[in-house]
């Protein structure tokens, strides 16, 4: 553990670790994840992840996970705590009264009862607010382009277009990420819309709201104060919102409560050590999101999927043009991120120069100018669910279809070939070839031969005497002399080797 390091320490050192934990004071740029050779997981304990290059992160496989909800409620009650300072002058009565001046009349507040406090962002945070703001007998009104009306009705909370917030809002209270979309989201033109009483809070992310721009709208009177826990710039001890009486800040505070730090931490250690023995992180930012119930139910189908694609890989031939993805019965009614990316990991595993998993599958087929569809049929003729991939290449289309029987992944198709296989470590060897006499004990004697043992066997035929295919488990791969001995038997059309 090492608490502080410049960022030169940091970058000297980060080659020789799998996972790194940072919280919001270290940013991990885009130089440091490619010094990061051998990194696997980045932890960001809290929520905000905007000090973490995640682009960079997810070119090269790496897994970002953070804590969203291990500082709800202290962000949420700082919120609420910046809200009553700023409606009853609670800091600068402390400092005139701690100063020798009894200045009663001065500060004389409003109440917060009866009055609309709006939300812009109602995500974890921003729904804890709400209900706090409830308790208070507040109107909540909110702007959440992503939030159902169904979630709003749960939450008793009122959606509203950014511009009615901005209009009929009492207190202003902001808890969305910073990004391109949301910086500088409140402008001249938005405070123009604001009544002259409205009073704003920030205890999401500096840069969301330009400190210039506020302290010039509170000293003109459009605005009646404003309370800070997040500046543009941190640490900072200079800013033009300082010398005004009816700003309240604080050093970023928002997580900063002992239940805060132990929670976060521990949430994001356990998603370490998950994804360092790999299991799923709960709350990893750069994968398609699946919820418990969801993920109990696609877990095994994420297996049929990357099997599929391992055994795709190194069934086909030519140059790879685009990649169909087919999910038919239950399993279509399914979000199909987790399983395309499944898919992909599997296809492009074997073949990629880069590391390939979950978090970048989407991105390499990108770079490698593979056109990936997709498409869902409710009805499935054989299976509850299955999960077919076809590789159109220069040399023609390949398929495999994988379904989940007990549990487990079965490979059941290959091309026109229907069958049951369970893929299992090891090697496996298919053998295309014409159904006659003698050829599976042709085979069988040349692995004897070289000593290497058959422990299972499937055939499936397209016809007697016609077209088949041998599916043969082996103990240990067979080496090329002898692979080559059975390609070379009469009858045989081609024979490859299969790691699973």
């Amino acid at each position: 553990m090492k608490p502080v390091l410049k960022p030169e320490e940091l970058l000297a050192i980060i080659g020789d670790y799998e996972g790194l934990i940072v919280r919001s004071a270290s940013t991990v740029t885009a130089q440091v994840i490619e010094a990061g050779k051998k990194l696997m997981v980045i932890g960001r304990a809290g929520v905000g992840i905007d000090n973490i290059d995640v682009n960079a992160a997810t070119q090269r496989g790496i897994i970002v996970v953070n804590a969203p909800t291990g500082n709800t409620i202290a962000a949420a009650e700082h919120t609420i705590g910046l809200m009553m300072s700023l409606a009853r002058h609670i800091p600068q009565a402390n400092a005139s009264l701690k100063g020798g001046q009894w200045l009663k009349s001065k500060y004389t507040g409003i109440e917060v009862r009866n009055k609309t406090l709006g939300i812009i962002g109602l995500g974890n945070i921003g729904a804890a607010v709400a209900r706090r703001a409830q308790g208070l007998e507040m109107k909540v009104i909110a702007f959440d382009p992503f939030v159902s009306a169904e979630r709003a009705k749960q939450l008793m909370v009122t959606m509203v277009s950014l511009e009615d917030l901005f209009k009929t809002s009492d207190f202003i209270t902001i808890h969305t990420p910073l990004n391109a979309t949301t910086k500088s989201i409140i402008t001249e033109k938005e405070i123009a819309l604001m009544k002259p009483s409205v009073r704003i809070i920030n205890c999401a992310r500096g840069g969301l709201i330009d400190e210039d721009l506020l302290a010039k709208a509170i000293t003109e009177k459009k605005i009646a104060g404003a309370a800070l826990d997040v500046f543009a710039k941190e640490p900072t001890t200079e800013s033009p919102l300082f010398s005004k009486d009816n700003v309240v800040v604080t050093p970023h505070l928002g997580a900063s409560t002992t239940e805060a730090q132990i929670t976060s931490a521990k949430d994001v250690a356990e998603q370490i050590v998950d994804v360092l023995n790999g299991r799923p992180a709960r709350y990893a930012v750069n994968i398609p999101f699946v919820n418990a119930d969801t993920f109990a139910v696609l877990s095994p189908f994420m297996k049929a999927a990357a099997a599929a694609g391992i055994l795709l890989s190194q069934l086909t031939e030519g140059q790879i043009k685009d990649i169909r993805i087919s999910y038919d019965g239950e399993i279509a009614k399914y979000d199909s991120a987790i399983l395309k990316a499944s898919a992909l990991n599997g296809l492009m595993g074997a073949i990629s120069e880069e590391r390939v998993n979950l978090v970048n599958a989407n991105v390499v087929a990108g770079k490698r100018g593979i056109s990936v569809a997709e498409e869902k049929n409710l009805t499935c003729e054989n299976y509850a669910s299955l999960i077919t991939l076809a590789a159109t290449t220069s040399k023609g289309t390949t398929t495999v279809a994988a379904t989940v029987l007990r549990g487990e992944p079965h490979i059941v198709r290959i091309n026109d070939y229907w069958l049951d296989i369970v893929p299992t470590d090891g090697y496996t060897l298919f053998s295309d070839h014409l159904d006659k006499p003698g050829i599976i004990g042709a085979v069988g004697n040349i692995t004897g031969a070289a000593n290497i043992n058959i422990n299972s066997m499937h055939v499936s035929r397209m016809k007697p005497r016609g077209q088949a295919l041998m599916i043969l488990a082996l103990d240990e791969a067979l080496p090329d002399k002898v692979l080559k001995q059975i390609r070379a038997i009469p009858g045989i059309t081609d024979a490859k080797l299969v790691k699973f």
